[in-house]
């Protein structure tokens, strides 16, 4: 690896070298756009690492596991939850991920998902409809997300509540170790509870996709199952409940927006797509230089960290015009790359884009007139996941 000339860089870099993580994790898109349209490849002390932000580029890491990797013990959320589908490349990759990939393709979970979420939706409504308020992200969106993924894996003896709190302590410890903060023990325990959860799981004969994978040929250990399947549950309720609390929100604080969503339902899962776009709920992924590379007029040396920002390159305003409006009529709205790209494209897309299409479809057809309370704001932020802090609602309820 170069010696790093930490001078040279900030003089190379002055946008990128004045970024702070407190910047990132509240409102990054200012910064984002200054990085894209000056250093689209800028090197951030911050991060200590070199952020990538325009929609091309983006791609091009994503797409070369060769030359940008995950397999680095620097991996943020490896350093919590070991080794798994998420932190390998190449044939080990392919070997955690295969098991679980069949489950989840878009048939597969239309057949086997689709009664479920519909199911757990009106049952959630059912509960919220009488108050005449609540909160979308922790009276649907959160509960959704953890009972779908729940089920999906045969965890039946979890409590929703206890996987909301697992999954709470994960996501705190991998933000810390993205910021350079000391996470503490609390999300390594959490994953240690989570995967114990795993293992009644693996014994059941049929329903269970851990089980499943456990039985393929012996392609994976029990151990490597807990820590895929631990994976899932994690990443099944983190980025699907940012992304239905995402959607809700757009949707509801846009008038002339949900009056297009309204009356063409057609138009709700472009809604859905419009909302990934403009606030995806993994806002970066990182990887790693296997080699010294040059990228966007940036010379990168082997083993820097090298994050793409996914929340940059969905606002790229040569591929999105007008690029901070959200747009349910957005002709080119699947162009975002919220679900990242390559070989670590998000598993679970289609199951959460199901989620997230049923809530918002059910939730405006019978909660009469739903608005955002006006007495109450809503803020979004987060440096790796990012997500509403709330989404507090009013409508009319039943008499």
């Amino acid at each position: 690896m170069r010696t790093v000339d930490q001078d040279g860089r900030a003089r190379a870099f002055p946008v990128g070298h004045g970024a702070t993580v407190a910047e990132l994790e509240s409102d990054p898109h200012p910064l984002l756009h200054r990085l894209r349209e000056r250093e689209p490849v800028s090197w951030l002390p911050a991060l200590d690492g070199w952020l990538v932000t325009r929609r091309d580029l983006a791609l091009a890491v994503m797409r070369d596991a060769e030359t940008y990797t995950v397999d680095d013990p620097r991996f943020s959320t490896a350093q919590v939850v070991g080794p798994s589908m998420l932190s390998l490349d190449g044939g080990e990759h392919a070997r955690h991920r295969d098991p679980f990939a069949r489950p989840f393709r878009l048939e597969a979970v239309r057949e086997r998902f689709t009664a479920v979420v519909e199911a757990e939706v009106e049952r959630l409504i059912e509960a919220m409809e009488p108050r005449g308020e609540g909160d979308l992200r922790a009276d649907m969106a959160g509960p959704l997300s953890v009972s779908v993924m729940v089920h999906a894996l045969g965890l039946e003896d979890t409590e929703p509540r206890v996987a909301l709190g697992w999954y709470a302590a994960i996501v705190g410890a991998v933000t810390d170790i993205t910021a350079g903060r000391d996470p503490g023990p609390a999300g390594g325990h959490a994953f240690d509870e989570l995967c114990a959860s795993i293992e009644p799981a693996l014994d059941r004969e049929r329903g269970s996709l851990v089980a499943a994978a456990a039985g393929e040929a012996g392609a994976l250990t029990r151990a490597e199952v807990r820590s895929n399947a631990g994976v899932l549950l994690f990443g099944g309720i983190e980025t699907t409940e940012a992304m239905i609390a995402s959607a809700f929100l757009h949707v509801l604080s846009d008038g002339e927006q949900r009056a297009l969503v309204e009356s063409d339902r057609a138009l709700l899962g472009n809604a859905v797509e419009e909302s990934l776009r403009l606030e995806p709920a993994a806002a970066v992924v990182d990887r790693y230089a296997t080699r010294d590379v040059r990228l966007g007029g940036a010379e990168i040396a082997r083993g820097d960290l090298v994050r793409v920002s996914i929340a940059g390159a969905n606002r790229d305003p040569e591929v999105f015009p007008d690029p901070d409006r959200f747009d349910v009529r957005r002709e080119n709205a699947r162009l975002h790359v919220a679900f990242a790209h390559g070989p670590h494209v998000c598993l679970g897309m289609h199951l959460a884009r199901l989620e997230a299409q049923v809530a918002l479809r059910r939730t405006l057809e019978r909660l009469h007139r739903i608005r955002l309370d006006p007495a109450r704001t809503s803020t979004t932020g987060g440096l790796v996941f990012r997500k509403p802090d709330a989404v507090h609602v009013l409508w009319e309820a039943r008499r």
